[in-house]
């Protein structure tokens, strides 16, 4: 007997239309659909006669806009807003996929949309996109659809990103600008030794004296740079390059370098902080979720933004899995300060375990917040005092062959 044919997967596309509502007024836009039909009778249950319908060039792909987790986070609020009001989930879809500024959301937005009219759980048609969707999310969605809350956990979810999108903004602004000047150091100091100090060398040479060993040393690093400048440039894109490919592909090598992050003064605070405010947020949303702990501890490894703390969660997973609790868990771990065992001790035996995760989460968020701005205030003064040093070891080094003629004189 021949094996049964594999059902073809039916591929939707996305269609520009022009029609009238009820009224007479002209309407236009876009909806997603496996062929003309099916987007007209879409449109005529939404009470739109249409008068055109074409299919939307392919070539408009290349145009793409990047999405942005601010994009994810603005759906979730905004479809959850809709579905508080009463609005249908595939009316949801559709208001807010065709109101989005972003074309690659909108269009995600109207895939999505087409897979649940088409009968599809919500939640599996999130987990069809992962990168744009991780596990927490669809997780987080799939219990809201079991408990009948969906609406109230896309608030839950929004708010979720949007404090953790915030705790990775502060931080990113913190470390652009030490990274900036430190670029513009780089760069200038570049151009010295490449530009003008081979300018001074000329000079110095018609001198005929010895040069003062300050003033040698950058001569020689000089000649260095300009006669080796393509092998550090290189050296440093394969160090670049490797650093990355090692990263992407060795959790382990991932684990090292956190936890040497973690011990780094100042800044190893900040990330430390950082960490277990997001294990506490997203752990607090899935427990208020209702999401078993178990399962819920999984989609927190990977939330943490440290494979350090990822991987205590992991073996926290693990003897919860056995019957341990959760706060002795977390005490042989040796990685949350007692505060936070005790807060979570406390939630255990109250039942209130999101309630004290929400708070402590809270505390830590605003302990982020005041670590950064006073590593902000810390690195200014440190960045002027070893750009001073640098360009003004350069410039003296410079100098000081001039002011010896001079002193001779």
């Amino acid at each position: 007997m021949a094996p049964p044919r594999k059902k073809a997967k039916v591929k939707s596309h996305l269609y520009k239309w022009e029609g009238t509502d009820k009224k007479g007024a002209r309407l236009s836009g876009e909806s997603r659909g496996t062929d003309v039909n099916m987007v007209k009778a879409d449109l005529r249950r939404q009470g739109v006669t249409p008068l055109k319908v074409r299919k939307k060039p392919t070539n408009l792909v290349l145009t793409k806009q990047k999405i942005t987790s601010a994009d994810v986070t603005v759906f979730s609020r905004q479809l959850a807003t809709m579905m508080a009001a009463g609005v249908p989930m595939v009316q949801a879809f559709d208001i807010v996929g065709r109101g989005h500024d972003n074309p690659s959301m909108q269009e995600l937005i109207l895939t999505i949309k087409a897979d649940v009219e088409g009968g599809t759980a919500l939640a599996d048609a999130l987990k069809k996109h992962p990168l744009h969707f991780e596990d927490l999310f669809v997780n987080l969605v799939r219990a809201g659809e079991h408990a009948g809350v969906l609406e109230s956990l896309l608030h839950k979810i929004a708010t979720y990103k949007e404090k953790t999108e915030s705790i990775k903004g502060k931080i990113k602004k913190a470390m652009f600008y030490p990274a900036a000047v430190i670029i513009a150091a780089i760069l200038v100091t570049a151009i010295l030794l490449i530009f003008v100090i081979p300018q001074f060398e000329s000079l110095f040479s018609s001198f005929g004296a010895d040069l003062p060993a300050l003033t040698r040393f950058v001569v020689n690093l000089s000649e260095l740079v300009r006669d080796w400048w393509w092998a550090m440039l290189g050296g440093i894109i394969a160090f670049i390059y490797t650093f990355i490919y090692i990263w992407k592909r060795s959790r382990k090598f991932r684990h090292n370098v956190d936890r040497i992050l973690l011990k780094v003064p100042v800044v190893g605070m900040v990330l430390d902080k950082s960490a277990i405010a997001r294990f506490s947020r997203t752990l607090s949303t899935m427990s208020a979720a209702g999401v078993p702990l178990v399962e819920a501890l999984d989609s927190v490894a990977g939330a943490t933004g440290n494979v350090v703390y990822s991987d205590a969660v992991l073996r926290m997973r693990e003897d919860v899995a056995t019957g341990q609790s959760l706060q002795l868990a977390m005490k042989q771990r040796n990685l949350f300060p007692n505060m936070v065992v005790q807060m979570v001790a406390i939630g255990e035996e109250s039942g209130a375990l999101d309630d004290m995760l929400n708070k402590v989460a809270d505390f830590y968020e605003e302990q982020v917040d005041n670590a950064v701005d006073a590593m902000s205030s810390l690195m200014e003064p440190i960045i002027m005092v070893i750009l001073g040093v640098l360009i003004g070891t350069l410039v003296v080094a410079m100098y000081l062959p001039i002011f010896k003629m001079a002193s001779v004189v």
